[in-house]
């Protein structure tokens, strides 16, 4: 199994995962050409996907979804909140699965596990996904960790874990208050600190990869992130991978 990343931030998300000849797609929040693009730079066509996971429907996240899976006849999956959040916007799509935000199931030879997290949208998820021997775990967008979120996360053999601000850069930075309100609270964005606490708190004992992703260009730095990571798992910094926006990052196997 391998993932890779088309872009993370609050300008668009794409993650692929592979295995078995199965593939799919965490959230779209790029154009068509640029989402093709990106696919292209990891030696994938759109016809490659088998279909796109939807965590929520924040714009960054869905901005590209119904054209792109109109497009190339992609299937796409989302919690019943977030489609009925979506409202119109998936008229395109031909293929249109609701699931509940604690059902696990199957694409192709990928066992997909959602997980509801804390966040400001109508049924907000993240995913874990495996191939029956190995578990990626994904999880961005959520103000706050739950026991349920670092259960679903425990014993996953890589992660890709959001690490969106750093508290001072955000306090002292230029955002409106009611913004860093926003970022800051139970419903927002995890900061580094918060992250790390996370990874304190679940077994790690199977990682092989862990990403830092969503970070803000304004209130955060790749190094502050991976200092706070690398501290909560005692491991070099440079062993922490980044998702940043414009590149994401390429093929991680998890063997």
């Amino acid at each position: 199994m391998r993932f890779a990343s088309l872009g993370s931030g609050s300008e668009g998300n794409g993650l692929v995962v592979e295995g078995d000849l199965t593939c799919v797609m965490i959230d779209c929040g790029f154009g068509v050409r640029d989402t093709a693009a990106r696919l292209a730079r990891l030696g994938l066509e759109p016809e490659s996907l088998d279909a796109i996971l939807v965590t929520h429907e924040h714009s960054d996240h869905i901005g590209g979804v119904a054209a792109f899976a109109g497009k190339h006849g992609i299937a796409v999956w989302a919690t019943f909140g977030t489609i009925a959040a979506m409202g119109g916007h998936l008229d395109g799509v031909d293929r249109l699965y609701g699931f509940d935000s604690h059902d696990a199931f199957a694409i192709g030879a990928l066992q997909v596990s959602p997980f509801p997290v804390p966040h400001d949208a109508r049924e907000p998820v993240q995913f874990v996904v495996g191939d029956g021997a190995r578990r990626l775990g994904v999880l961005t967008d959520l103000g706050t960790s739950t026991r349920h979120v670092e259960q679903s996360l425990s014993g996953c053999d890589a992660l890709v874990l959001e690490c969106n601000h750093d508290l001072d850069l955000l306090a002292n930075g230029s955002y409106p208050y009611p913004l860093k309100q926003r970022i800051a609270g139970p419903f927002g964005h995890l900061h580094n600190e918060a992250a790390a606490q996370l990874l304190a708190n679940i077994d790690t004992s199977r990682l092989k990869h862990v990403i830092a992703a969503h970070l803000s260009k304004q209130n955060n730095t790749p190094a502050k992130a991976r200092a706070a990571l690398a501290g909560a798992l005692g491991c070099s910094e440079d062993w922490i991978g980044i998702a940043d926006q414009s590149e994401g990052f390429v093929w991680r196997d998890i063997f």
